[in-house]
């Protein structure tokens, strides 16, 4: 298959759903060898299944160390580089309340939330950046519109996706001149089993909310509700070597136009 990431090795951590499995998706389509970990082996097996075997998808929990060692040597090249890394890794808040919680609650949220929305990227980061550097790579992080304004979520989440944002900035400072860091920040998107804390005993996912799709929609410009597949154009192009090549320490914000 060729495309404008064509012979490109490609992770993508959280890639057996949602944003994260759509951008690996296009940049197999692309091109791109790519190497998926997922914690859910059903998710890894379905974005496995729909590329006719064409991703690899391995079955782990991105927030540990040795997972993320196993994923990065299986997605590196024969030279040991890995052109690009997104990170997808994400868990909701489901609006919880931070003056409604119990202070034990309040503890184990909060450490959830920061360790596999924020802790994950960096480890991912660290763990990959020679393999990266020897490439001249990139990183995509996935970030959100609560990155930016307090819609989206609730504290949690949000305060989760502002360190992200600033991790964005950070990062490609400390990796210039060699890696490329960018970030995309999604508005609300409907398709997805975007999940809650478990920690806390959230089980319902983004897909069972009633009416979601049509509040996200009324509240956009375009007034519309972004499927996964509508923010992978984003992905692709920070991805993109030639088209990306001078874009480091940016944010795409592809909400429809929510935040006006």
């Amino acid at each position: 298959m060729s495309g404008s990431l064509s012979g490109m090795h490609v992770l993508v951590t959280g890639g057996g759903s949602g944003i994260a499995r759509a951008a690996a998706e296009r940049y197999h389509r692309e091109g791109a060898v790519v190497t998926v970990l997922n914690r859910s082996r059903a998710g890894a097996d379905a974005v496995r299944a729909t590329s006719g075997g064409g991703i690899h998808a391995i079955v782990g929990d991105a927030t540990d160390p040795e997972a993320l060692r196993r994923a990065i040597s299986e997605a590196v090249d024969t030279e040991g580089r890995l052109h690009h890394l997104t990170c997808g890794v994400g868990v909701f808040d489901g609006y919880a309340r931070v003056s409604e919680l119990s202070a034990e609650a309040l503890m184990v949220a909060a450490e959830e939330s920061w360790r596999v929305n924020v802790r994950s990227t960096l480890l991912a980061v660290n763990l990959a950046a020679p393999a990266l550097r020897a490439a001249r790579g990139s990183i995509t992080l996935t970030l959100s519109e609560s990155a930016f304004n307090a819609i989206g979520g609730g504290a949690l989440y949000g305060s989760s996706k502002w360190a992200l944002r600033g991790i964005v900035d950070h990062l490609s400072a400390e990796l210039a001149p060699e890696i490329r860091v960018n970030g995309v920040a999604p508005g609300g998107t409907g398709g997805t089993r975007f999940g809650g804390l478990q920690s806390i005993g959230q089980t319902a996912t983004a897909d069972q909310v009633d009416g979601r799709d049509e509040r996200i929609a009324a509240q956009t410009l375009l007034g519309v509700t972004a499927m996964p597949a509508d923010h992978s154009g984003a992905y692709r192009f920070l991805a993109d070597p030639v088209d990306a090549r001078v874009i480091t320490g940016v944010v795409i914000r592809s909400d429809g136009g929510r935040r006006l």
